[in-house]
């Protein structure tokens, strides 16, 4: 007997191997017996009339956490991040199929499916909250665009390959002033992404701490930094600089900012509920992703 009673299905829409697996899901689910609501646009990528029609329904991505009490995504770690920032505030646990390249987020194998998804169902599982970030850009005091992260806020040049002058605070303190090629604000969840192809410390996911990564930066004594989680960080644009660089959420989300913008990042109040197998190790994640060594004697 399934713990859950309705599971929602999001696949990447330009993956026909995601396509398969939702398939295995889908009649994993239809021999179970268990109730499974498509989010809109998968099922245009399934393009199986049958497959929607036994569906209990088909709704947007949003919708999903008011009528699930899972969401299952199958991609890579950007389809989970599109996923996380959506169904947060609905309190509604994620699980994810690799079917993407990297896949820190997404930690079940295709080869695994039936067996992986049949004990989450059984309520053997971990279940990890993890914290997001929330960005505004402020413009004269004026709110010119927000939106949340799960891996991370960047600033950064855009398009033209400058450096950015910009002066840091964190909790109404000023930290520093910096030209480099921008900043990476990020979670531990974000820590061994983009922030760590840029020299910043690995986080492990259930620490309350927030990373700051200098991109590039023109000054040797510009390093990472590790704030606690409850801080408020404040990055003030320079009013000098030659281009207008851009606020990035996730790498997704895009807000253009001018010389003289503000943007705020803090933690979200609403936690992300991620939902791993009982085999899931961090440490054995990162072994196996990033190619660390295994023991010596072996």
């Amino acid at each position: 007997m399934s713990v859950f009673s309705t599971i929602g299905l999001v696949g990447r829409l330009d993956n026909e191997r995601a396509a398969y697996s939702l398939r295995r899901i889908i009649r994993f689910l239809q021999d179970q017996s268990i109730a499974y609501v498509l989010e809109q646009d998968t099922a245009e990528l399934l393009a199986d009339a049958a497959v929607s029609a036994s569906a209990q329904a088909l709704a947007p991505l949003e919708a999903l956490g008011e009528s699930c009490d899972l969401v299952i995504v199958v991609g890579g770690d950007g389809s989970m991040l599109g996923g996380a920032r959506a169904l947060v505030d609905h309190n509604v646990p994620l699980l994810g199929v690799n079917r993407g390249r990297l896949g820190f987020l997404t930690d079940v194998v295709p080869e695994d499916i039936e067996d992986k998804l049949g004990e989450v169902l059984a309520g053997k599982y971990v279940e990890e909250p993890r914290f997001l970030l929330t960005g505004e850009v402020y413009r004269r005091g004026k709110l010119m665009g927000a939106s949340d992260a799960l891996n991370d806020v960047v600033l950064h040049p855009g398009k033209f390959i400058r450096m950015l002058e910009f002066e840091i605070y964190i909790d109404g303190h000023f930290v520093t002033s910096q030209r480099s090629d921008g900043i990476i604000i990020s979670t531990p969840t974000g820590s061994t992404a983009y922030a760590l192809s840029g020299g910043g410390p690995i986080l492990h996911p259930e620490l309350d701490a927030i990373g700051l990564v200098p991109m590039n930066p023109h000054t040797l004594s510009s390093r990472p930094m590790v704030v606690t989680g409850e801080s408020l960080i404040r990055v003030v644009v320079g009013e000098h600089n030659s281009t207008n660089p851009q606020v990035t959420f996730d790498g997704q989300i895009h807000v253009m900012a001018h010389p003289g913008d503000e943007v705020l990042i803090r933690k979200k109040p609403q936690h992300l509920k991620l939902i791993h197998p009982l085999s899931h190790n961090f440490y054995e994640r990162c072994r196996s992703k990033l190619g660390w060594g295994g023991h010596l004697l072996e």
